[in-house]
């Protein structure tokens, strides 16, 4: 897991110190991404779709890397899947810490 796979001062900015919105938000992006891990087991149609749909929600949650990453990749074929899925792994990993150091995971 790579410490800088998101910004967690950058979600917690963007939500006012809301820690309850904070930990709701990255809720809801875990369950999404776990939809996406599995299509990127089997990336085929609808993969510059999926990319870009994980680069801006990466980018709103302040997970810069993945965001880059899924950015090149929507612009790219699936033989990104690989490089794609390890960098939402780092992310949830990261995100996963974060919540465990507040208490909310």
């Amino acid at each position: 897991m790579a410490d800088d796979a998101v910004d967690f001062e950058y979600l917690e900015t963007f939500a006012a110190g809301d820690m309850q919105v904070v930990t709701e938000v990255l809720a809801l992006f875990q369950g999404q991404a776990e939809g996406w891990m599995s299509r990127l087991d089997a990336p085929g149609e609808g993969w510059r779709d999926l990319a870009h749909t994980v680069k801006g929600a990466a980018r709103g949650i302040g997970a810069t890397v993945l965001g880059d990453v899924a950015g090149r990749a929507e612009f790219a074929d699936s033989s990104m899947a690989g490089e794609l899925k390890q960098a939402l792994a780092d992310a949830l990993g990261a995100i996963e810490g974060y919540l465990t150091r507040i208490g909310g995971g």
